[in-house]
C-alpha cells in the first residue's frame, strides 16, 4: 500500500514531484530538500504505473544513491523498485561496458583503475620512455590525460589538436601525446579502464555504434539527474543522448553550489539547461530547512554577488538565531587555539556530540594547526578526505589479488602481489617479464600461463619460481565467476600467505594490518549475505566494482562518526553540521591568489564561500590571522572580501569592533583594478627582480643563478603557457609579480616557486 507521500511536501516540492513529462529543471537551494523531492518524484513515477526498469536516476555518490533507493522502498516496496536502474554516473555506465563493452573490444570482465593504479601505470611509462620524472610529474601527467578524456579528447586525437600541443609545448612536456598513447594502448591490453574511461567510453560506444545507444534510449522512458551543475562535458553528452528520444529528462541542482571546475565540471550545463530545452519547466526549492534565518540571509548576501546565476531568493522559516560570529587573531596558531577552545566549551555547554563541530578550510595544508591544537585539548578528530580505509596496503594487497582472478590480464595487480608476500621474484624478473609481455603484445599472465611461451622465453630455474604463484592463482581464476565474494576473499588471504605473514608479523603495527584484513573480510561478509537476501550478484567481481567505484563519502566507517570534522570546504559540500568554523578567511588564502583576478574564477570561489556557509544549522564562526606563517616568514594578511559582502546587520565581533568588516568591505567594493593595484607596485615604483633559470630544477632563492626580469618581459610558466609580465612588487625573498596569461587570465605569483622562463 502507497503512502500518502505528498503531505509529506511543500507547494513548490509537489510540484516539482507531480509534473513528469518532458523536460524539467528543479533548482533546489540548500537544504531545500532535493534529495527529497528527487527520491518522491521517481516513488510517483512508479506509483503512475511506469515500470521501474525504465527510469534511470543518476548521482553523484554511492550513498545519495543508496539512501534515496531505500526511501523509495519504504514507500513503494521493495517488489516494486528492485529493478531500478540507480546509481553514480560510473556505476551505471560500468553495467553498460559490462554487457556491450565487447563493440569497443573489452572483456566483461575488464578491471575499473583507481587513481593509484592510474598514476602507477603513468609512472612506469615515463621511465620506459626516459623521461625526467620531476619535469612529466605523474600526478600531473595522469591529470592531463583525464582533462582530455573528460572533453572526449581520445589518445587518437590528442596529438592533432594544435591548442593542445602547444600549450603542452609551452609547459615543457611535448611527449604528453605520446603518453597517452601509450597509457590508453596498455589499460586496453591490460583489459582496465579507469574512471574516465568508463565515461568515454560510453560516448564512443553510442557514437560508433548507434544501435546500442537507441537500445538504451528505448529502454529507459525517464531520465533524472541529481547534482547536475557538477556535470562534465562527457556526461553532459551521455545524459542529453539518453533523453533525446522520450526527452523525458529531470536534472536537480544548484547553480550556486557549483564548486568543481577543477575536476571539468561545468556550470554552464545547468545555466543552459533553457536553451537546451527551450520548453522546460522550471521549480525552484527555496525554502531552506536546515540553518537559521541569519545564515541563510548571509549566505543570500553574499552569493548575491555573482552575476552567473539563476535568480532565487532562498529563506528559512527556523529561528533567527545567533549572528556570524567573526573572530580576529594575531597569528595562524592562535587561530588554531581559539578554534579548539570555542569547540570545547560550546560541547560542554550545549551537551553536543563531537560530530557536531566542523572545521571548514580552503585548503589541506591548513589541518596541520587545529589537528595540533584539538589534540592537546584531547579532542577526538578525523580528517576528511585523509587515507581511506581501503588505501592502506594491507587492503590495497587483498584486493590486488581478487582484481587478478577476476581479470588476470591486470598487469598493476600482477605486479602488485607476484612477490607479496615474498617468493624470490624480484624486481629485475619482474621487468623482464614486463619488457617481455611488452615486446611479445601479450600480458604477464599470458606468458606466465602458457606452456608454450614460458618454455620458450624463460629459463627453467625462473619458471620454477613463477610456477609458485601461478598454480596459487589458477583454481581461484576457475572458481571465480560462481564462488561467494566472501568464500572466494577468506581462501585467498590465507592461501596467498598475507594472513600468515601479518601473524608472524615483528612488529606491532602488523596486528592493526592483521585486524583491518578481517575488518575487509567482515565487510564482504556483509555484502555477501544482504547480496544473496536481494537475490543479487554475490560474486566477487561485483564486490570489487562497488569497492572500486566508491566515492570518499562512501566510505566513512560507523566508528569514526563521533568526532571533529576537519573538511576541505569542496569535500563538505552534500553535508551538515550544527556548529561551522570557517578559519582562514584571509585575501590570498581565500578567495585564493590564483584566482583573485579572473572573475569566473572568483565567482565559483564566492560560491564556495556560500557552500561553506550553508553546511550549518545553528551557528557559523569566520576567523583570520592577521599574520601568517608562509615558507618560514612571518607575513601580513588582511580579512577576506568575502566577510565584507556579508550585511553588517548579520555578523557580531565578540572580541573586536566593526572596523573588520568596514575594513574587508571596502575592500570588497573596489573595482578590479583597485584590487590589483592594492597588490602589485605603482609604475613609479617599478623594480627589477631575478627569478631562476627554468634549467635549475630546485625550488630556487633570488640569489640562485637568475635572469632579470621587468614589467613587459614574455615569460612562460609550467601550468599556464605564455605571458606577459603586467608588474611586480617586493622585496626578495617575497617578490611577487601579475602576470596576463592570455586564457588563463591574469594571476600573481611569488617568483621564487614560480618556475618561470623569460622568453
Amino acid at each position: 500500500m502507497f503512502r500518502d507521500y505528498l503531505k509529506e511536501l511543500n507547494e513548490a516540492q509537489q510540484a516539482a514531484v507531480i509534473n513528469t513529462d518532458g523536460p524539467a529543471m528543479v533548482i533546489a537551494g540548500a537544504g531545500s530538500g532535493k534529495t527529497r523531492v528527487l527520491t518522491y518524484r521517481i516513488a510517483h513515477l512508479l506509483q503512475s504505473g511506469v515500470p521501474a526498469y525504465r527510469i534511470l536516476a543518476l548521482t553523484f555518490t554511492n550513498k545519495a544513491a543508496g539512501e534515496m533507493k531505500e526511501r523509495i522502498i519504504r514507500i513503494v516496496g521493495h517488489e516494486t523498485a528492485r529493478s531500478l536502474w540507480m546509481g553514480t554516473f560510473h556505476s551505471v555506465f560500468a553495467r553498460f561496458l559490462r554487457n556491450d563493452g565487447h563493440y569497443l573490444g573489452y572483456k566483461s570482465n575488464f578491471t575499473i583503475y583507481d587513481q593509484d593504479n592510474s598514476r602507477s601505470l603513468v609512472r612506469t611509462i615515463i621511465r620506459e620512455m626516459n623521461l625526467d620524472d620531476s619535469v612529466y610529474k605523474p600526478a600531473a601527467v595522469a591529470a592531463r590525460i583525464s582533462h582530455a578524456k573528460n572533453n572526449l579528447i581520445t589518445a587518437q586525437q590528442y596529438g592533432s589538436v594544435a591548442q593542445i600541443t602547444e600549450t603542452d609545448k609551452a609547459s615543457r612536456v611535448p611527449e604528453m601525446a605520446t603518453i597517452y598513447r601509450h597509457y590508453a594502448a596498455r589499460c586496453f591490453k591490460a583489459n582496465a579502464m579507469d574512471f574516465d574511461d568508463l565515461l568515454l567510453n560510453i560516448n564512443i560506444l553510442f557514437r560508433d555504434f548507434p544501435e546500442v545507444l537507441d537500445q538504451y534510449r528505448k529502454r529507459f522512458d525517464f531520465v533524472l539527474v541529481d547534482e547536475y551543475q557538477d556535470t562534465n562535458y562527457s556526461q553532459y553528452i551521455i545524459v542529453h543522448k539518453l533523453s533525446e528520444l522520450h526527452r523525458n529528462l529531470c536534472v536537480v541542482g544548484d547553480d550556486a553550489q557549483s564548486i568543481y571546475s577543477f575536476r571539468g565540471a561545468r556550470i554552464e550545463n545547468i545555466l543552459n539547461f533553457k536553451n537546451d530545452y527551450p520548453d522546460y519547466r522550471i521549480f525552484k526549492l527555496e525554502q531552506n530547512y536546515r540553518s537559521t534565518q541569519t545564515i541563510v540571509n548571509a549566505a543570500n548576501s553574499v552569493i548575491e554577488k555573482n552575476a552567473g546565476q539563476i535568480k532565487k531568493t532562498i529563506y528559512s522559516k527556523n529561528e533567527v538565531g545567533e549572528k556570524i560570529r567573526v573572530v580576529q587573531t594575531t597569528i595562524d596558531s592562535e587561530e588554531g587555539i581559539v578554534t579548539a577552545s570555542d569547540i570545547l566549551d560550546t560541547r560542554i555547554r550545549e551537551r553536543l556530540d563531537w560530530k557536531d563541530f566542523a572545521v571548514l578550510y580552503r585548503t589541506n595544508a591548513q589541518s596541520r594547526i587545529f589537528e595540533e591544537m584539538l589534540r592537546k585539548r584531547n579532542i577526538p578528530y578525523k580528517i576528511f578526505g585523509g587515507q581511506s580505509f581501503y588505501e592502506r596496503k594491507e587492503i590495497r594487497d587483498l584486493i590486488a589479488y581478487l582484481r587478478l582472478v577476476v581479470n588476470p590480464d591486470d598487469e598493476e595487480a600482477l605486479k602488485r602481489i607476484i612477490n607479496y608476500p615474498k617468493r624470490g621474484i624480484g624486481d629485475t624478473t619482474v621487468q623482464k617479464l614486463a619488457d617481455l609481455a611488452l615486446s611479445l603484445n601479450v600480458s604477464i599472465w599470458s606468458i606466465l600461463s602458457s606452456s608454450d611461451l614460458s618454455s620458450t622465453y624463460l629459463q627453467p630455474s625462473l619458471r620454477s619460481k613463477l610456477a609458485t604463484f601461478t598454480n596459487l592463482v589458477m583454481p581461484f581464476i576457475s572458481s571465480a565467476p560462481t564462488a561467494s565474494a566472501y568464500d572466494m576473499a577468506n581462501r585467498m588471504a590465507a592461501a596467498s600467505g598475507i594472513i600468515t605473514e601479518l601473524r608472524q608479523g615483528e612488529v606491532p603495527e602488523d596486528i592493526d594490518r592483521l585486524e583491518n584484513i578481517q575488518e575487509l573480510l567482515n565487510g564482504i561478509k556483509e555484502f555477501t549475505e544482504a547480496a544473496l537476501t536481494n537475490d543479487e550478484p554475490a560474486d566477487i567481481a561485483t564486490w570489487l566494482q562497488s569497492v572500486s567505484l566508491l566515492t570518499d563519502q562512501d566510505r566513512e566507517k560507523p566508528e569514526e562518526r563521533d568526532k571533529v570534522t576537519l573538511m576541505t570546504i569542496h569535500s563538505a559540500k552534500g553535508l551538515e553540521f550544527k556548529y561551522v568554523y570557517i578559519v582562514g578567511l584571509e585575501e590570498n588564502l581565500f578567495p585564493s591568489a590564483m584566482n583573485l583576478f579572473n572573475p569566473r574564477e572568483l565567482e565559483e570561489e564566492r560560491r564556495l564561500f556560500y557552500v561553506a556557509l550553508t553546511r550549518a544549522c545553528r551557528r557559523v564562526t569566520l576567523s583570520y590571522a592577521l599574520n601568517r606563517y608562509k615558507w618560514g616568514s612571518l607575513e601580513r594578511t588582511s580579512p577576506s572580501r568575502f566577510i565584507g559582502e556579508i550585511e553588517a546587520e548579520f555578523l557580531h565581533y565578540p572580541h573586536s569592533t566593526g572596523r573588520i568588516h568596514d575594513q574587508a568591505a571596502g575592500y570588497a567594493t573596489k573595482s578590479v583594478s583597485e584590487k590589483e593595484a592594492a597588490f602589485v607596485a605603482k609604475p613609479s615604483d617599478k623594480k627589477l627582480i631575478r627569478v631562476a633559470n627554468a634549467r635549475d630544477t630546485q625550488r630556487a632563492e633570488i640569489s640562485a643563478p637568475s635572469v632579470l626580469l621587468a614589467s613587459g618581459d614574455r615569460v612562460r610558466h609550467e601550468r599556464f603557457g605564455e605571458g606577459v609580465v603586467k608588474s611586480v612588487e617586493g622585496e626578495a625573498p617575497n617578490t611577487t609579480a601579475v602576470i596576463e596569461f592570455g586564457p588563463a587570465g591574469p594571476k600573481k605569483l611569488l617568483l621564487r616557486f614560480a618556475k618561470l622562463t623569460k622568453l
